[in-house]
């Protein structure tokens, strides 16, 4: 265990990042399920909830399912949302998880089961994507391309994880990934822009991940 905060405070930067991956990803939960979600952007999640009202939250990669279910509690909170899930396998989705009503769960490769998320989306229905499947700039690019035409305009693409290699180095990471194709889809989609004011805390593991639609 590190020394505490007050006995940390010349601790660089990335050595702050390390260890919070580290915990996030082996030491943290959600109501007592596995999240791995940087607390930060998490607390960034809901201000934008708060903010925009979707009507739907699309979550690609569910993992065990806490990012999940506090998704659930947010919408439950304003009084509307609804939560839709995918991930290639929901095998680790955990019972508690898997039972409650409010969340969709399709067990798909996103890309293969656009059709059927935008068939459970009405019309004018606002619609907010958090991205966190498998973190390959092809992956990225492609979910980008497909899943950013639900979002209609003040609404939000999320795209975690781009601190791959910006910011967090981890060993056999996608080198170009997430960050890269962020940078791919803005400069080819004017319709979007980076809103790095959600990145006020400085820490974030969603660096140029806050796409905005602005038309």
């Amino acid at each position: 265990m590190r020394k505490p905060m007050e006995d940390s405070l010349d601790l660089p930067l990335r050595d702050v990042l390390e260890h919070m991956q580290k915990h996030m990803m082996h030491h943290s939960s959600y109501f007592g399920i596995q999240a791995w979600k940087c607390p930060t952007d998490f607390w960034m999640y809901q201000e934008i909830l708060f903010e925009t009202r979707p009507d739907v939250i699309i979550e690609i990669g569910c993992n065990r399912g806490g990012g999940t279910l506090a998704l659930h509690h947010m919408c439950q909170n304003l009084g509307h949302g609804r939560v839709i899930g995918i991930d290639i396998s929901l095998d680790k989705i955990a019972p508690a998880v898997a039972a409650v009503d409010g969340i969709h769960f399709i067990e798909s490769d996103a890309s293969k089961c656009f059709d059927e998320v935008r068939s459970l989306i009405g019309e004018d229905e606002r619609v907010m994507v958090i991205e966190d499947s498998e973190h390959t700039y092809a992956t990225t690019l492609s979910l980008l391309r497909q899943y950013s035409a639900l979002v209609k305009p003040g609404d939000y693409f999320i795209v975690e994880d781009s601190i791959c290699d910006h910011g967090l180095v981890i060993p056999n990471g996608p080198r170009p990934g997430p960050y890269e194709a962020i940078e791919t889809f803005v400069e080819e989609n004017p319709d979007f822009v980076i809103d790095r004011d959600r990145e006020r805390f400085l820490i974030t593991w969603n660096p140029k991940g806050y796409l905005q639609r602005v038309s």
